[in-house]
């Protein structure tokens, strides 16, 4: 996993829900929210995750949740 991966999943109201995963030395910061612009993002869950935990997590939202990868939203 890179320094900085986005997840995005379009939503009908022409939003977006996001997860964004931050790696650090030892673990990985896991941002989860959604995304209505011109309105400030809105962070839902925050946590941290080991690397493995991280990448389980991302294959099972790429493959059936619905998320893709992203240029950063904001």
């Amino acid at each position: 996993m890179p320094g900085s991966l986005w997840l995005v999943r379009p939503r009908t109201d022409g939003g977006s829900d996001y997860v964004n995963f931050v790696r650090g030395l030892t673990e990985v910061e896991m941002l989860e929210g959604s995304h209505l612009p011109p309105q400030m993002p809105l962070i839902k869950r925050r946590c941290r995750l080991r690397l493995e935990e991280a990448e389980r997590c991302r294959q099972q939202l790429q493959q059936s949740g619905g998320y893709h990868s992203s240029d950063p939203l904001f």
